[in-house]
C-alpha cells in the first residue's frame, strides 16, 4: 500500500492543465490554501452530487483564501460533460499517477455505506443523469487534502467509504480555523 501524507508532510508537486487546458499547479503560486480532492470515476453520482455543492458554496470558498482541485481516475473525455463546467480545476488521472503520489487507495469497501447510495441517489434526482461507464472502476475510494502555499499537507482526510469526504464547512474549519463558523452552525 502506497504511504498517505499527513500533516507536515511535503505534498507532491502538481503541475499540468486541467480537463479544459488551465494550467494547475499545487502548491499554488499566487498563494492560495489549495483543497486537492481525489475523486472516484467521471460519472461517480456520489462524487457529483458533492461536487454539486461545493460549487454552490464556492464563493464562500474562495473569500477564504482556498482553491479547490479535483482529480478523477478518468480521462479527459469522460470527465468533460460530467466536470467541465464545474468552477475549478479538474485533472484527469486516468493512470492513477497522481493517486500512487498521494496514496490514495481503492476498496470494495467503498460502495457498502448507506450514506453511498444516498448521496448517489439525490445527484441522480437532482441532474437525471446516470454514469453508464465506470473507467477504472469503482472501487475508488476519496481523499481531501489541504495543502499550504509552501507546499506542505495542512490536513489529510483517507476516506473509508465512496462518500468519506469533507464537508464544505468541515474544509473550511481546517483551511481558517481563524473564520468564524456561521452563525446557526455555531450553535449546533
Amino acid at each position: 500500500m502506497t504511504m498517505q501524507l499527513a500533516p507536515g508532510d511535503a505534498a507532491p508537486v502538481i503541475d499540468q492543465l486541467s480537463i479544459t487546458g488551465i494550467p494547475v499547479r499545487v502548491p499554488d503560486p499566487t498563494g492560495a490554501v489549495v483543497h486537492l480532492q481525489f475523486r472516484r470515476f467521471a460519472g461517480c453520482p456520489v462524487c457529483n452530487f458533492h461536487l454539486l455543492t461545493m460549487s454552490r458554496r464556492l464563493p464562500e470558498i474562495s473569500a477564504a483564501g482556498v482553491r479547490c482541485v479535483v482529480v478523477f481516475h478518468s480521462s479527459r473525455e469522460q470527465m468533460l460533460p460530467y466536470q467541465g463546467r464545474l468552477p475549478f480545476d479538474c485533472l484527469a488521472d486516468p493512470g492513477k499517477a497522481l493517486y500512487r503520489r498521494y496514496g490514495v487507495a481503492t476498496s470494495w469497501r467503498a460502495l457498502l455505506h448507506p450514506r453511498v447510495l444516498w448521496s448517489g441517489t439525490r445527484w441522480v434526482l437532482s441532474t437525471g443523469r446516470l454514469y453508464r461507464r465506470a473507467e477504472n472502476g469503482i472501487l475508488g475510494l476519496p481523499a481531501d487534502l489541504l495543502i499550504d502555499p509552501r507546499g506542505h499537507v495542512l490536513a489529510a482526510k483517507y476516506g473509508r467509504h465512496a462518500d468519506d469526504h469533507w464537508s464544505v464547512d468541515e474544509m473550511l474549519a481546517l483551511a481558517r480555523p481563524d473564520l468564524p463558523l456561521p452563525a446557526m452552525q455555531a450553535q449546533a
